[in-house]
């Protein structure tokens, strides 16, 4: 393992890019039509996503159509640069640069939202991790570091189980309780940020591995 920070960023980024293009097929499948407000559902009519609300995005753009291709064209771009630029000098900034504009143009709330966090932790791959050197023992970032690999799998896991799962379990079995949500969404959140910080962790200690 080269960059645990990395192949996070990159592995998570790639799910919500994609999650950001599934809101934008919906935009243009409903047309050249107004949106009903700033806020709207990206699926409204469709029973797939009816656990998960019909799929709520905002736009600035009063057309549904031009607001689909654009969320469609700026995922793609998010897809590709997550995927294979993030390391690059300032390619954590322009992942939040772009996850605001997917915001805007109806990629979905929790895809761009969780974009920007991901550019945030972007912005620490390959810099000097100089704060959980001094406030970290080598026990703890030991520690952290061996449970990284774990903490990946079941936070990408649990994203994957908010989506496409939650929708696979209504519309294919009728499982749609709002007691599940509630506890895959604190699971994704929580396995969220250990894995970020035990990423950190881990790429400290390999740091100083070398050095």
């Amino acid at each position: 393992m080269k960059n645990a920070t990395r192949v996070f960023a990159s592995s998570l980024g790639a799910i919500m890019a994609l999650a950001g293009i599934e809101h934008g097929i919906g935009e243009v499948l409903q047309g050249s039509t107004a949106p009903s407000g700033v806020m709207f559902l990206s699926w409204p009519e469709s029973a797939f996503f009816r656990s998960l609300g019909g799929e709520p995005a905002m736009t600035v753009i009063p057309n549904l159509l031009v607001t689909g291709i654009l969320s469609i064209f700026i995922s793609l771009i998010l897809l590709v640069w997550a995927t294979l630029f993030i390391t690059r000098k300032n390619g954590g900034r322009i992942v939040i640069l772009l996850s605001i504009a997917m915001l805007l143009v109806g990629g979905g709330i929790f895809p761009p939202i969780l974009l920007i966090i991901i550019g945030a932790v972007g912005t620490r791959i390959n810099t000097p991790l100089t704060w959980w050197r001094m406030h970290l023992s080598t026990g703890s970032r030991r520690f952290m570091g061996n449970l990284w690999s774990w903490s990946f799998v079941i936070c990408i896991s649990a994203w994957l189980c908010m989506f496409p799962g939650l929708a696979i379990l209504g519309y294919f079995f009728g499982v749609n309780d709002p007691t599940l949500i509630l506890i895959l969404l604190f699971l994704d959140i929580g396995t969220l940020l250990l894995t970020i910080f035990t990423g950190f962790s881990y790429d400290t200690r390999r740091q100083m591995s070398k050095s």
